[in-house]
């Protein structure tokens, strides 16, 4: 495969970027082009100082080098017509190796659209935002609506009152509650509580873990030692207000080590060592 030196492209691209930015106005698909592409030209740095490295062991008959190089040779054409890594099809071998690099462009995107409150109360009105979506959707990405002055006004608030100016703007949550959870679904993680008399806290662990792999999250000898789990999911604890109250209905159930943890379940491990 013959390769241009990044020198030329990079030189070539940054006199697109100069003219681009020439432009007056904000537009939003231009600017997400402008992040893409700079993006892409990173990690296309990335691949081709990669390829220097395995060039010789692949000439040399070295199979992983090989293996590499054939990656590398999918990958670089998508970065130099600006199309994000995550774009190129590769089997489960050659996504390990991909992997490696640490590409950019090869990693979940979320699109925090920053709004003000008017744009906020009606969404689909600001055509910027809505080719933000268009975006978003485009590449199974999500977008995030957030105004940050509203955000930096509910700092100073107490948690009903919180409540109710977003109630006020017809706004569920807060963009920053909304952003956490959005990573957190692109990451695949998930949250579970444990709640006791000095300290509740949330542990995040991977989405399908077990009861036992939830109890090593906290401390490995609790999954060592794991008898059974105590878990009451937190909207019906809520609701019970305490945990005896919680027992009596029937909320409170007992769970083995092969349990299956779900988002908000409140547990409490029963372990020996």
């Amino acid at each position: 495969m013959m390769t241009t030196p990044f020198s030329t492209y990079e030189k070539q691209i940054r006199e697109q970027l100069t003219a681009m930015f020439a432009r007056t106005g904000f537009d939003a698909r231009r600017d997400i082009e402008t992040i893409q592409i700079e993006l892409a030209l990173a990690d296309l740095a990335t691949v081709e100082r990669r390829r220097e490295r395995v060039q010789k062991g692949a000439k040399g008959g070295e199979k992983m080098a090989k293996a590499e190089l054939e990656v590398l040779d999918k990958l670089q054409p998508a970065l130099e017509e600006f199309q994000p890594a995550k774009s190129v099809s590769l089997n489960e071998d050659e996504l390990v190796i991909a992997r490696n690099y640490f590409l950019l462009t090869m990693k979940p995107t979320i699109y925090a659209a920053n709004v003000n409150e008017a744009t906020l109360s009606a969404p689909d009105g600001d055509h910027n935002l809505r080719a933000i979506r268009e975006v978003a959707a485009s590449e199974g990405s999500e977008c995030i609506v957030i105004c940050a002055q509203l955000e930096a006004d509910l700092v100073g608030l107490a948690a009903e009152e919180q409540r109710e100016y977003l109630e006020s703007l017809g706004v569920k949550s807060s963009g920053v509650d909304q952003l956490i959870r959005s990573a957190y679904r692109m990451l695949g993680l998930m949250s579970f509580l444990t709640a006791g008399e000095k300290e509740v806290r949330a542990w995040t662990i991977p989405q399908g873990s077990r009861a036992q792999d939830a109890a090593g999250a906290i401390h490995s000898d609790i999954a060592r030692g794991f008898i059974r789990a105590e878990i009451v999911s937190y909207d019906d604890l809520i609701g019970a207000r305490t945990y005896a109250t919680a027992r009596e209905k029937g909320l409170l159930r007992l769970e083995g080590k092969d349990y299956i943890m779900q988002e908000g379940d409140v547990v409490n491990f029963r372990f020996n060592v």
